[in-house]
């Protein structure tokens, strides 16, 4: 029925048959693979392999970092104890260095307990005679200690 034909303009120019060289080849080194990630600002570009190496070298850095920072870190802390245990050491020499640490008083009668059977002070009816040897209590009156400090109070 009705065809209908498109007018072209004056300044119409045909499409050429080939595309145009790409951009992201560099006309220099064609056989270089193109960089076609190009930065915000223009001035780098790079290919996407070039990206994933920096980012593992910037990986690698970073667990070595982390791993010097960590054993740093323990040194410091390893150095803390040794001079914590020098100072001890230095209060109390030798204390570190022996497994006894609880202080028990010595037992003078161990050679005679042994034979007989072990039994309460308050059983006995007679007096130890190491018991006879120490200094008694005696109840303190502190009025006659004032007397003997100062002298007596003589009311007449």
């Amino acid at each position: 029925m009705y065809e209908s034909y498109l007018t072209l303009p004056y300044t119409y120019r045909s499409v050429p048959s080939t595309l145009p060289p790409s951009v992201t080849v560099d006309p220099n080194n064609p056989d270089a693979k193109p960089r076609y990630v190009i930065s915000a600002s223009g001035e780098h570009a790079a290919t996407p392999e070039d990206i994933l190496a920096s980012c593992k070298a910037l990986e690698e850095h970073l667990k070595k970092t982390k791993t010097d920072a960590d054993q740093a870190i323990k040194q410091w802390e390893e150095s803390i104890a040794a001079r914590e245990l020098a100072e001890k050491r230095r209060v109390a020499p030798g204390w570190l260095d022996r497994d006894e640490k609880l202080l028990q008083p010595s037992n003078a009668t161990h050679q005679s307990s042994q034979s007989q059977p072990s039994q309460s002070l308050l059983d006995s009816a007679a007096p130890d005679s190491a018991a006879a040897r120490l200094p008694s209590m005696a109840p303190r009156n502190e009025g006659e200690e004032l007397d003997r400090a100062f002298g007596g109070l003589d009311l007449k």
